[in-house]
């Protein structure tokens, strides 16, 4: 998993890809962000197997749930649905 872009060259790398390798972590939706936000993580792992992992959630589930991308990029359930039917998803 890589932790921050490359400087090699300075220039961007893989730029408009998927950094399915990219550290992630499972959040419930309402646990109410703030100071210990990092510390609330149910769940930590890549970008790919925390999108596979509620993806198997029953229905239900799925909205109960976000996943915290390196960056502070928070996604909500349409966009793990559309990353999990993405082509170049590898379904871990």
């Amino acid at each position: 998993m890589t932790d921050h872009p490359s400087t090699f060259h300075a220039h961007p790398q893989n730029i408009g890809e998927i950094d399915w390798d990219d550290r992630a972590s499972l959040h419930r939706k309402d646990d109410g962000h703030g100071i210990f936000d990092s510390a609330k993580g149910l769940r930590r792992g890549t970008l790919a197997e925390l999108v596979s992992h509620v993806m198997a959630l029953n229905e239900e589930d799925r909205a109960q749930y976000v996943i915290q991308k390196a960056g502070d990029h928070r996604l909500e359930l349409a966009e793990i649905a559309a990353l999990a039917a993405h082509d170049d998803f590898p379904g871990v």
